[in-house]
């Protein structure tokens, strides 16, 4: 049986990710969120703040781990405080650091590990009121990169970067349906993205399917990033 963590599992895509897992079977899921999910199923679950001091409470082996947390913190550059970007570093990107520190020896445990975090399509693809986001991501996939080189052939690391997806984080931006289609016309495949979209791809890259992908950002985001 495979044990996954999943962090950030209380709501959005490791939420879906969660449910999918349990309905899937053969997991024994570690969740942890600043509130208990939702979910119907067996699981072990802490409740922690990534962004405050924390103690994980881990198996000897881990098989995955998934850390969810983000933000969407979009405005112009020039109303970008010192402040906003370090608070996005600090969630996006510190965050998912002191999360694989503490999971690390268990995850040499385990059987194939596999670290998947998630990225953005603002990383690659330039977007305007994305400075500190893709900033904070960008180092994020730049800590994936080196892991992934320092971790091999143990422990595969890879980043699934998605556009615009209808999860609560982000509620703002598709309140209405205007924004929503909107929104679905600035992509290619002319929809946003589904939480299912994305706990799919985290869900292909937990398993043995993908034994030989790390070091990679696997682009979720309805062609955003490659076609015009």
């Amino acid at each position: 049986m495979k044990r996954i963590l999943i962090v950030g599992a209380s709501s959005g895509i490791g939420k879906e990710l969660a449910e999918s897992l349990i309905e899937q079977g053969g997991v024994e899921l570690y969740l942890v969120s600043r509130r208990r999910p939702e979910i119907q199923g067996e699981f072990n679950f802490q409740e922690i703040d990534v962004l405050e001091d924390f103690q994980l409470e881990l198996p000897e082996s881990l098989d995955g781990l998934v850390y969810c947390p983000g933000s969407i913190n979009l405005k112009p550059f020039h109303r970008f405080k010192d402040e906003d970007f370090l608070s996005d570093f600090q969630l996006n990107t510190l965050g998912a650091v002191k999360v694989i520190r503490q999971a690390l020896n268990a995850l040499k445990n385990g059987n194939n590990p596999s670290i998947v975090l998630f990225s953005t399509v603002a990383v690659e693809t330039g977007l305007s009121f994305h400075t500190s986001i893709a900033a904070a991501k960008g180092a994020l996939e730049g800590l994936a990169r080196s892991l992934a080189a320092e971790l091999a052939p143990t422990i595969r690391v890879n980043l699934i970067a998605p556009s615009l997806t209808d999860t609560p984080l982000a509620e703002r931006l598709l309140s209405s349906e205007e924004k929503k289609k909107a929104n679905a016309d600035r992509h290619p495949m002319k929809r946003v993205g589904e939480k299912a979209d994305l706990a799919n791809a985290a869900r292909f890259l937990l398993g043995e399917e993908s034994s030989w992908i790390t070091s990679q950002t696997i682009k979720v985001d309805g062609g955003m990033s490659n076609i015009r």
